[in-house]
Formats: C-alpha cells, structure tokens, sequence
C-alpha cells in the first residue's frame, strides 16, 4: 500500500467542481484496463494435495528482485516420524519468514530450501512462510521450483514480471472527447474537401487529423483541423503512423481521403459496441454497400523454413457476445473505429508506400481482437481519374516482389495465400 500527504496528492490539480465525475470517469476507464489487460491470464490458481502435495500451479507473479510469499504451499500426508521436504529454484533464492526454528530449516537465503520436522502441522505452518526472491533483474521472464517430498516431485512456474503502469484516456462526455477522425491524403484535395465538410455535416465540432505526404502541399482551412506535412511520397503507412502518433482521444475513427459520411455512418454506434466489451480494438462497418472482412489462417511451421498464412475474405470466426449485429474477424476495410494504445503497440510498417492494409492486420494477429459490424455504413466519393495519383498509386511487378520478399523476413513466411 502507497501513501502520500495532502500536499502531493495529485487530485489537488483536478478542478473541484469536476472531481466527483472525473473520479468516477477514471475508475470506470480502470476497470475495464483490467478487464483488457488481465483477460483472467493471471488467476492465481492451487493444485489440491492430490499428490500429496500443494502449490500454485498458475498465476504467482512476483517483481524482480522482490521478495514475495509463496501461496499455497502444503503436504497432505498420513503420519510419519518424519516429514521432509525440499524445494530449488534457479533464478532466485528461498526463505522461511519469521521463523524461530532454525534447526527446522536448512538452506535460508539460498536457492535450495530443506524442511524437516516431526510435526505435519508445523510443517505447513513453515510452508506458508516460505518466500522467493529473484536474483535477477528482468521485466519479463520466468522461474520454475522444484518441490520434493519422499518420492513425490513437482515442478510449478514463478513469473517474474515488472508491474506496468495503466494508461487510461479520459473518455470525457460527448463523442468529440471520445474520437479523432485521422486520415491520411496524396493529391487528392477536391475529394479530401468533400470528406471534411460530410464530417462537419454530422460532427461539427470533432477534431480531424490529416497526414499529407502530397509532391505540392495545399493548406486545408478549417476549425478543429490538424494537417501534418511530410515529406513527399512517404507513403501509405508512414502516413498512418504520424496520424494516429497525434490522437489523444481514446478512440479514433479511420477514413480514406475520398470517402464521405452519410445519414449511416453513426460513430456513437461504434463506440457503444467497444465500450460495452472493453476486450475489443478494432471495429469497423461497411464502405457504400459492402462490408469487407476477412479471417487469416496461420502456421507456423518448421522454424528454417517459415510458416504460411492464408487470407479467407468474407469469412468470420464466430459472433461477438452479446452484439447480435457484430461478427470477430482478423481483419476489416479502411472504415473502423480503433483503440487509439491498441494500435500504437502494433503500429504500422513504414515499409509498405503504395498498397498496404491487410498487412497492419497481419502484424496485430494475436493482438488485436477484431469485430465487423453491421448497421454503420461510410459513403465512397465517386472515383476521379488523377494522373499524378495512378502513377505513384499503381503497384509494379517490383513492388510486389519487393513486399513479397519483406514479408519473408519480418514475418517470418516462407508461403502467403489471398
């Protein structure tokens, strides 16, 4: 338990009048980071003395260099002369806290631990006291002690993990406070316009991102408008990537620059399906009248020769939970609503310039929980031939067996199927 005085307390910078409902914001927005985060993954979990011996079979998480007790540590046994146990580790060293029976104990502070006593009750009770601590510093690794009695012998995990700090948006209390509209533009202002003023249409005031890698920037006027240069023709991905890096709202709504917002595209519709199952990154709808998704299969396989991934488009894994209308996938169109920390731990590869989007997904496979979902739809702008446009935009032979071969090395691939 941590303490500290009035004075340091940081409550004190929250304006009084907005404390009551920012308390109340931020333990909600903490309990569903542990829902998110914990996902039930860390359950302490005790083996019964079926054994006869007791320990913690899953869930016992200590800090590095911490000492933390061991729970659940016991031997069910009918009477001996003489109960013995022992138990080792290898990064890391044992004790028996406050005991006065020294005699009992051999081994303290070392990375073997022996028990010895006449009693099974005295024996528990020196069990329940037995500590770890690691001698190694590491944010993420992992233990395993040995515990022995008679011809009974154990072995139960010890994760050694550095405790990591939560990171919670303040979702605030209309939809502008909750989202960014992020998109990324190359030479097409005439449509990025249309895009801008159906947004101002249905959200007048929500903030948009612009990332614009165009060969002659043009400035974009408007309020609540935010338009980074870069430098000419950095692509796709790079683009994505500066846009999202900007968003400090929660969430963040993905367009393409030469969609438009209609009556159906209802940004409040995404957000209730993500807050109502807070284990959810990405959800998305459907462009015009198509609702693109797909389902990814993957294998590892031998470890010198890659594994193989396979694309199923229009396929789903099964509903989503209680939203009748939602379906999970491994990948959705260029329309979804996004968990703003999700993304920014999977990121996406700066590598991909002209043709790039099921890729992000790839690399969020085992990261991102992704839903599909019916009833929100995006208008597409009619398509306008652009020379300029076509001539970076279209993929050449080399682009292919370039993004091909990359995909062989970060991925690890030795076969991709679409």
């Amino acid at each position: 338990k941590t303490t500290c005085s009035l004075k340091d307390s940081l409550i004190n910078n929250v304006p009084e009048d907005q404390i009551d409902q920012v308390l109340k914001r931020r333990a909600e927005e903490y309990r569903k980071h542990h829902i998110r985060r914990n996902a039930n993954l860390d359950v302490l979990l005790i083996a019964p003395s079926n054994s006869p011996l007791q320990y913690p079979i899953h869930g016992f998480t200590v800090e590095p260099l911490t000492k933390s007790l061991i729970p659940g540590l016991a031997v069910g046994a009918q009477n001996r002369a003489l109960y013995k146990v022992s138990l080792s580790v290898s990064s890391g060293v044992l004790s028996v806290e406050g005991t006065t029976d020294m005699d009992l104990v051999e081994g303290q502070g070392q990375n073997k631990l022996n028990i010895s006593t006449q009693n099974q009750t005295q024996l528990n009770q020196l069990l329940s006291q037995v500590s770890y601590t690691s001698t190694i510093y590491h944010i993420k690794t992992k233990d395993f002690a040995n515990f022995m009695f008679e011809d009974h012998a154990v072995m139960f995990p010890i994760i050694i993990k550095r405790s990591s700090m939560p990171v919670l948006y303040d979702p605030g209390t209309d939809i502008n406070s909750q989202v960014t509209i992020t998109t990324k533009t190359f030479l097409r202002y005439k449509e990025l316009n249309v895009l801008i003023k159906s947004i101002r249409k249905y959200y007048r005031d929500i903030k948009i991102i612009i990332a614009d890698d165009s060969l002659n920037s043009q400035k974009v006027d408007g309020a609540n408008i935010e338009q980074y240069i870069m430098p000419p023709a950095q692509g796709w991905f790079a683009g994505r990537n500066l846009a999202v890096s900007q968003v400090m709202t929660k969430y963040f709504l993905w367009v393409d620059d030469d969609f438009m917002f209609i009556d159906d595209t209802k940004i409040e519709k995404f957000v209730e399906v993500m807050e109502a199952v807070p284990e959810l990154d990405v959800v998305a709808g459907g462009v015009s009248r198509d609702r693109v998704y797909f389902k990814v299969k993957y294998e590892k396989g031998h470890m010198e020769e890659g594994g193989c991934l396979s694309r199923f488009i229009g396929r789903s894994h099964q509903a989503l939970p209680g939203q009748p209308h939602c379906s999970l996938v491994d990948g959705v169109v260029n329309f979804f609503l996004a968990r703003t920390d999700s993304v920014r731990r999977v990121g996406f590869d700066p590598f991909l310039k002209r043709v790039g989007h099921s890729e992000f997904f790839f690399d969020g496979l085992g990261d991102l929980l992704v839903a599909t979902c019916g009833g929100v739809r995006i208008g597409h702008q009619r398509k306008v031939k652009h020379n300029d446009y076509l001539q970076y935009r279209k993929k050449t032979e080399a682009d292919t067996t370039a993004k091909l071969a990359h995909h062989f090395f970060e991925n690890h691939l030795k076969c991709l199927k679409f």
